[in-house]
């Protein structure tokens, strides 16, 4: 059974943006397209750690910022002829609030 922590307004994340959220359980970057879909990462590129939260978010992908991977936001698979994953985590948009499943972030946390 998940168990859903409310981070944010989706307000707070711009459109074709991305924020880093902090919790207990470690940090999240949490991306939002321009159709207003929310998704959730681990923030750091699997090439060399990059920022993705400081990344170009573009349809349903993220930039990184250091070497130009782009990671897919749905599946957390670079796109493109390199190899490597990032972890992602359930997050959905209730009544304008963003989401995150707490089970999966305590599971992280101890991963």
């Amino acid at each position: 059974m998940s168990n859903w922590i409310d981070i944010a307004a989706l307000d707070a994340v711009p459109q074709r943006g991305a924020r880093l959220v902090k919790s207990v359980h470690g940090c999240v970057a949490v991306f939002r397209t321009g159709a207003d879909e929310v998704f959730a990462l681990d923030n750091a590129c699997p090439h060399k750690q990059g920022p993705l939260a400081e990344g170009i978010v573009h349809g349903n992908a993220v930039t990184c910022p250091l070497h130009n991977w782009v990671i897919s936001l749905e599946t957390g698979l670079v796109q493109g002829p390199d190899d490597g994953q990032v972890a992602t985590y359930p997050a959905k948009v209730e009544n304008g609030r963003i989401l995150l499943d707490a089970a999966f972030l305590k599971h992280r946390a101890i991963a």
